[in-house]
């Protein structure tokens, strides 16, 4: 029998996922696509299919047999079957930032209806718990698993996490990220991705991935849509000295330690260059010094902007052959499928530049073992429905709530509620009986809800409401109801902040402060109140409330930033006392002012001549509503430095010795790797909890200069840890640290240097010397 016919005889559609293919591959709705099926006799003579060889190997030889329409075909996100060859289609774009999100390659139309739906990343940073953030990204990879496995997910390529640095506190988009620090959002990439593709916390590189995490997005985004500018046309100017030590970094950590298989280069342009156009950003900098190995994608119809927005590029064809020989290998949209050939016939694109990209593309695919027969008889082929809103998820997402709700105000320990003697209480809000909005962006339907004011009638029968408010804009408000409402209860929780209504992709605020007649309904009813009141915060970017700040009729204030499916329970839990708070803000909260600093400006340095304060807790030199780092506790904690091991580091090295000597400072790349890694030390801090309740406690480590100056930070966070301490405990905490990365700042050419001079290790209200000398 010809090949031509057997295919015929053996195509089927695969109701599940919707999509024509060859050789019996998918039987029924419930089965995933695949390529390589042992049972069919065709693919048994293909070298592609055969897992003994390396993957370098079985990629070229499927590349090899490609026509170049087939190629073209592979070359955006939603890649075309290739029916002779028994490959399905397949599609890279799925969503996964904070669990399962329901579009694209994803369908909650199976068995498996809903995910688990964990806190919206910018709550979840407040922990500043590495291991809590490797856990949800383990729980995560495990039900994309389980989709894919119940034939309800179209590819394993997830594109999270968002690892931009929070610059500015009017983005929309803020509140994905991990926040506005590097070193905290380097560590969340690395955590994050190692947990979704099947690695160990500790980290080694994992040749099969349990999903593919892709880091976003590639670099200096952080502008959606401000006035009249937006993140497709904004060319964002930023210094090599920023680019150093600010906005690259968590891209580094995600590669060099994550592993990450996936990157997605951003809309915007960088000094001129957009970033899916950028080969020194691509292929110099992601592959060449950091050893990027797996595939770089377009955000969504960023290679049409090259040419038809951006006017980078003279012409489509022009713009497909930038991107490609930029380093990019697969677009997100149609547009390479509809220019790329006519970039080849016109000699702008070679073949073989194309043949580069499916390379990396097709490996992944094959890493995550789409090529290799039945995925039900291979490594995660046991991960089945079952595991998805599993108790142990569901746990899983109300500890990490539980732990990034930030205690900012506690006056006369107002905060526990006591549970016997609140026999009355008004809930009050427009978000109180939220519950979308407790997801955040980017969510997808969850195991279950529960709303703050759930939570709270869990604990008090007679739990008043009033909404207050029409909406979160809060346009129209009954401020009247809601104060008699107040009038008749013991205590009064108020839930207030903002939606996606406010902010969001696509997004940016205009301001700071709460939406409408917010702040005179909160004013109104904590006037009107018995005793002072307890405000809630739900919001994702930093909001200016001075007035609840320093009102005596505002006793307690949490931030709860969008807590997840189990976020009412854990603010409930928080005010009542069955949780002791512990998080820390991940941004700075700045006053309503600061929107007079444009939102356009990447410059993360103060420059005093002009009056410009900077930005982020490294470098912001204006008035602050909360700082980062602050965060109550129910329990008060001290540290002591214990042991510093050395305090005093000398840079005499035969190479360096004039050089620091005449300058002051020295480049990190002259002193090599060997005396980077002799020069790690040690710094051992006591912690003690002297209070009467059980908590879990980040310890932040900072170091600053004692005389700062030549751009560099004021103080930077170089490492943290959590503890969990019983009331009255005490425990011994270790950081080692490299001078080489934690005392070194960057210069004004983008090189990190070491100067001479007092650096001071700082915990809480502790400090402690340590002496650099030529």
């Amino acid at each position: 029998m010809k090949l031509h016919s057997l295919l015929l005889i053996n195509l089927v559609i695969c109701l599940g996922v919707g999509v024509l293919l060859v050789g019996v591959h998918c039987t029924e709705s419930s089965s995933p696509p695949f390529a390589c099926d042992s049972s069919d006799p065709l693919t048994k003579s293909y070298a592609f299919c055969n897992t003994t060889l390396r993957i370098s190997q079985r990629a070229s030889d499927l590349i090899s047999r490609l026509t170049l329409d087939e190629k073209i075909s592979q070359l955006i996100s939603s890649a075309a079957s290739i029916p002779r060859l028994g490959i399905p289609a397949y599609e890279w774009w799925s969503e996964a930032l904070h669990g399962i999100r329901d579009r694209h390659g994803i369908r909650f139309n199976g068995t498996i209806r809903s995910a688990t739906s964990f806190p919206q990343v910018i709550l979840t940073a407040a922990s500043f718990d590495a291991h809590l953030w490797y856990r949800i990204g383990q729980a995560i990879g495990i039900e994309t698993r389980a989709m894919y496995n119940a034939g309800q997910a179209m590819g394993m390529t997830f594109w999270a996490p968002n690892i931009n640095i929070f610059r500015d506190p009017r983005w929309g988009r803020g509140q994905e990220t991990p926040g506005e620090d590097p070193v905290v959002a380097g560590k969340y990439a690395v955590s994050y991705v190692r947990g979704l593709q099947g690695d160990t916390f500790e980290g080694g590189k994992v040749d099969v991935l349990q999903a593919s995490a892709c880091c976003k997005h590639f670099t200096a985004y952080d502008l959606d849509n401000w006035t009249s500018i937006d993140r497709y046309t904004f060319d964002a100017r930023v210094t090599m000295q920023d680019l150093a030590d600010t906005y690259q970094p968590p891209f580094r950590s995600c590669i060099e330690e994550g592993r990450a298989s996936g990157l997605m280069c951003a809309y915007n342009l960088v000094n001129g260059v957009p970033n899916c156009a950028d080969f020194n950003l691509l292929s110099k900098t992601a592959r060449g010094q950091w050893g990027f190995d797996g595939y770089i994608v377009s955000d969504c119809d960023a290679v049409s902007l090259v040419h038809d927005v951006q006017g980078y590029a003279k012409s489509p064809e022009d713009a497909v052959a930038i991107v490609l020989t930029a380093g990019m290998d697969v677009a997100c949209g149609g547009y390479l499928q509809k220019h790329a050939k006519s970039a080849v016939s016109q000699k702008k694109l070679t073949e073989s530049e194309i043949d580069r990209a499916l390379l990396n593309l097709v490996t992944v695919r094959m890493r995550l073992g789409l090529f290799n027969g039945n995925p039900r008889k291979l490594p995660f082929g046991n991960i089945g429905p079952d595991q998805v809103c599993s108790t142990e998820h569901q746990t899983l997402a109300l500890e990490a709530a539980r732990s990034g709700i930030v205690l900012l105000k506690n006056s006369d320990r107002l905060l526990p509620l006591s549970k016997g003697e609140t026999l009355s209480l008004a809930v009050i809000g427009p978000n109180a009986n939220a519950t979308d909005t407790l997801l955040g962006n980017y969510a997808g339907p969850p195991c279950k809800f529960i709303s703050p004011l759930q939570g709270l009638q869990s604990y008090v029968n007679n739990t008043m409401y009033h909404a207050g408010c029409n909406d979160v804009a809060c346009s129209s408000a009954s401020i009247e109801n809601a104060v008699d409402v107040a009038k008749q209860a013991d205590y009064v929780v108020l839930v207030m902040g903002l939606d996606q209504t406010q902010e969001r992709e696509k997004y940016d605020r205009l301001d700071l402060v709460l939406p409408g007649k917010q702040e005179q309904l909160i004013t109104s009813v904590a006037k009107a109140a018995k005793k002072p009141v307890v405000l809630v915060l739900l919001c994702g970017g930093p909001v200016d409330i001075s007035f609840a700040k320093g009102s005596s009729n505002i006793g307690s204030i949490l931030w709860a930033g969008y807590p997840g499916e189990a976020g009412g329970a854990a603010i409930a839990e928080t005010i009542f006392g069955d949780h002791n708070p512990g998080g820390r803000l991940p941004v700075t909260w700045y006053p309503k002012d600061f929107i007079k600093i444009p939102m356009t400006d990447m410059r993360m340095r103060p420059e005093p001549q002009s009056g410009y304060p900077g930005r982020t807790h490294r470098f912001y030199t204006g008035k602050k509503v909360f700082e980062f780092g602050d965060g109550l506790s129910y329990s008060p904690y001290s540290y002591e430095f214990l042991s510093v091991t050395p305090n005093k580091l000398y840079l005499n090295q035969p190479s360096t010795t004039d050089v620091v000597e005449n300058s002051g400072y020295v480049s990190v790349s002259e002193l090599g790797t060997e005396f980077c890694e002799v020069k790690k030390f040690s710094a051992i801090i006591a912690v003690r909890n002297g209070g009467e309740m059980a908590g879990k406690h980040p310890v932040l480590l900072f170091v600053k200069q004692a005389k700062a100056g030549n751009g560099s930070p004021m103080k930077q966070l170089v490492g943290f840890q959590n503890v969990f301490l019983d009331a009255g405990e005490s425990t011994n905490v270790e950081f080692i640290l490299s001078p080489c990365e934690h005392l070194s700042r960057a210069n004004k050419d983008g090189l990190m240097v070491m100067e001479q001079g007092i650096h001071l290790l700082v915990v809480g209200d502790k400090e402690y010397p340590i002496a650099i000398v030529a």
